[in-house]
């Protein structure tokens, strides 16, 4: 669908900083997609916390190649409510909210 278009568009490109790029649908049900960019090969670990600030989910935690990849965030044994995706890598901490709404 029009997600695989949506990174198709940036196959090949490295962006020059880290970066949460998009994730949608958000409200999602229950399933979400998470792109970002990395500007070169590190270690990158995006990890799913819930208001209470409790960790509910590690989705990567890996070295990647430089360029834009996707996860996929299925929430389907999770209640409604707000989650945070963070994503770290080496000095880069990005936080962004997520709504879950069933």
């Amino acid at each position: 669908g029009s997600f695989t278009c949506e990174l198709s568009l940036y196959n090949g490109l490295i962006p020059e900083d880290f970066s949460i790029h998009s994730i949608y649908p958000n409200p999602f049900n229950p399933v979400t997609n998470i792109i970002y960019g990395l500007p070169e090969y590190v270690n990158v670990q995006i990890i799913v916390y819930d208001i209470s600030g409790k960790q509910i989910e590690t989705l990567i935690n890996e070295f990647q190649t430089p360029g834009y990849h996707s996860v996929i965030w299925n929430a389907d044994n999770h209640p409604s409510g707000l989650y945070f995706v963070n994503m770290t890598s080496r000095s880069y901490v990005k936080i962004q909210k997520l709504m879950l709404v069933k």
